[in-house]
């Protein structure tokens, strides 16, 4: 009973996007910090040593620029000794609280706009608990993303039998170029390339997976897959014959050494974890690559498994978007769009989008979706990208999805179309496939050209899901796009402007505790840490603001980096070193963010111990602890104790 409880309370204090914040830790204070923080206290008291109320309102508004009337605040006011005034231990009991977090707390966003107005926690791929090659698919990664605050998690669902990799990909244009007859030699031929080049150790798991796996035959003397007797469905009631059923869809990364799940299993998982953290809606992101019957199956299970949080079509509001106010508590499924007079042939797709515009009319192809399948993609209707001027391009309910190398390269050549789509219409940018290794693109760069949904690989703590922490947390897993990003009012019109600002920011370090030593390491004597400092500056619209554009999905011209000297042990003296990043420009503050990483100085590679995150009109100022995540994303009882001046000018720049 005790591991089923752990999960939920080892997710809660994950980093990822929506939840952590609610659980920072209060620091127990070690010498030095005590010692700095004294200083600070007797810089502003009177000659017997305290304050007075007014000296605790000054620090609290001016200093610290908090609110002085948080709980907190009201805790340290009814604390003095009669006379209205405070000592020194009341004033370090209050600087261990929730308002001297570095983070400021979340103020919760209108909630009230259309979908396409907000950035949503995204995960891809999350099944997966590893790599994209051989690691192993579980329920409990839902579970683990729901209880970290994503709002949209990806489900690949195949046949539940052995031909189960019968076909292309009907929905993101995520999979393989394929046709059905010509599989069985291709899966053969995989098999035995990667048998060549994993480790011996993998070999049996291979032999065990769908590629290693004979084909049963499925189609007919033409090439064609042959068509299945399907079942109708009256009502949303199951109408499945009994030998079907034996075989239920499965969830895994097709092609792949990936251990599978039962789809009915991760269906389960999320109904028990949707809206734990989180009751604003959820999207379920399918990569349909199974057969007719089977997607009929599925229909059935995920009625059956989430009944009335699935939204129906006799609640559909007509016209734009509903917001995530009116769907709380409310599954969305994005699944391929399949038209009213579509033929439902079971071709292959065309595969992954070309990118760019294409002078020839787009070809009309037969979808591989059910309709009762489709029918389910009520606000989220998958379709596949071809051009921005595509009819689908103006259905308020479509939405394209784009690997990144594809977004990127729109954002280059066409970058005032692709965000002038994203102002109204819901748009998902996933990873690289070659990103065998489950690293993330650095999703900075597809908010500010404004993607809602940029699903990143939770398994990894890298910058990038760094980055998802400082825009989502606390939030809940949806954030409001800033002004000039998202249609100026309900009628749809638009804005012609944004906040274009230039930053001063002077950070000093005065003290660290209880620092986690990185990975693998066994004592902390030989721990040589120093904290290094990465402003993260909003390029990603630089066709708006007029800033080189660039297509690196890193886009490392546009950090600002600094770091402190390197000290020793994990509770240290950072002897007040100041780093500084002075008048930088095209500043979008909910666009940008401020990265802390403490590091071990080694030879070779230094290997990261902790780091946090914070989006910079989150930034606290004055003396604040940076509360620290480890290399795997948790919470740590590590902080840093600095000192936060941070002045901003603004100018409003026309797009």
């Amino acid at each position: 009973m005790s591991g089923v409880q752990q999960q939920p309370i080892d997710a809660l204090r994950q980093a990822g996007g929506g939840a952590s914040q609610a659980l920072k830790a209060t620091p127990t204070l070690n010498a030095t910090v005590i010692s700095y923080l004294k200083r600070v206290f007797l810089t502003h008291a009177d000659q017997d040593g305290k304050w007075s109320a007014g000296q605790i309102r000054r620090f609290i508004q001016h200093v610290q620029r908090n609110d002085d009337a948080t709980p907190a605040a009201a805790r340290l006011f009814g604390e003095d000794d009669g006379e209205g005034r405070i000592d020194v231990n009341d004033f370090l009991a209050y600087m261990t609280s929730e308002d001297s977090a570095i983070t400021l707390p979340w103020k919760t966003c209108d909630l009230s706009w259309p979908l396409p107005s907000y950035f949503i926690s995204s995960s891809h791929n999350t099944y997966l608990s590893g790599n994209q090659l051989y690691s192993d698919s579980t329920t409990d990664a839902y579970t683990n993303v729901l209880l970290r605050g994503c709002r949209c998690v990806e489900i690949d669902v195949w046949d539940g039998d052995d031909s189960g990799l019968s076909s292309e990909s009907s929905s993101d244009d995520e999979a393989p170029h394929a046709s059905d007859h010509s599989e069985k030699p291709k899966k053969r031929h995989a098999f035995s390339k990667l048998k060549h080049i994993i480790p011996g150790s993998l070999s049996a798991k291979l032999e065990r997976t769908s590629l290693g796996k004979e084909r049963k035959p499925r189609s007919t003397s033409k090439g064609e897959l042959e068509a299945e007797p399907v079942a109708s469905l009256e009502d949303g009631a199951p109408n499945i014959v009994p030998e079907v059923a034996a075989f239920e869809p499965r969830v895994l990364h097709g092609y792949t050494l990936t251990k599978e799940v039962s789809f009915r299993h991760v269906c389960e998982a999320i109904r028990d974890s949707a809206f734990i953290v989180s009751d604003l809606p959820l999207i379920i992101s399918l990569e349909v690559h199974c057969g007719a019957e089977q997607q009929l199956m599925m229909v059935n299970i995920m009625k059956e498994a989430w009944k009335d949080m699935l939204v129906r079509e006799d609640e559909v509001k007509e016209g734009s978007l509903p917001s995530p106010n009116e769907l709380r508590r409310k599954i969305l499924i994005k699944v391929k769009y399949t038209p009213p007079d579509a033929p439902t042939i079971p071709e292959a797709d065309s595969g992954e989008d070309d990118g760019l515009p294409s002078d020839k009319p787009p070809t009309k192809k037969p979808s591989k979706v059910i309709p009762e399948l489709s029918k389910l993609g009520i606000y989220t209707r998958a379709v596949s990208f071809k051009t921005w001027t595509q009819a689908e391009a103006s259905m308020p309910a479509h939405i394209f999805s784009l690997a990144e190398n594809k977004f990127l390269e729109h954002r280059e050549k066409q970058g005032a179309k692709l965000f002038s789509h994203n102002k109204d219409y819901l748009l998902r940018a996933y990873p690289s496939g070659l990103r065998i290794r489950s690293s993330n693109l650095m999703p900075t760069i597809f908010w500010g050209s404004g993607a809602q949904i940029v699903a990143l690989n939770w398994q990894q703590t890298d910058a990038g899901m760094m980055l998802n922490e400082g825009m989502f947390s606390g939030t809940g897993g949806y954030v409001l796009k800033p002004h000039g990003h998202r249609p100026s009012s309900s009628s749809g019109s638009t804005s012609n402007a944004i906040t274009d600002k230039t930053l001063s920011l002077k950070i000093t370090f005065l003290a660290a505790q209880s620092l986690p030593i990185p990975p693998g390491d066994k004592s902390s004597k030989s721990f040589r840490p120093y904290v290094k400092t990465e402003l993260h500056v909003d390029a990603c619209n630089s066709h708006a603001l007029g800033r080189a554009s660039s297509t690196d999905s890193r886009d490392t011209s546009i950090r600002h980096k600094a770091r402190t000297r390197t000290h020793k042990g994990t509770d240290i003296d950072l002897g007040s070193q100041q780093v500084s990043f002075s008048e930088v420009d095209g500043i979008i503050e909910e666009l940008t963010f401020v990265r802390f990483m403490v590091k071990d100085d080694e030879l070779g590679i230094d290997d990261l111990s902790a780091w946090a995150c914070v989006r910079l009109d989150r930034l606290g100022q004055g003396y604040r602890f940076i509360h620290l995540m480890d290399s795997k994303g948790r919470l740590t009882e590590g902080n840093i104790l600095v000192k936060v001046e941070k002045t901003l000018t603004e100018d409003s720049v026309p797009v």
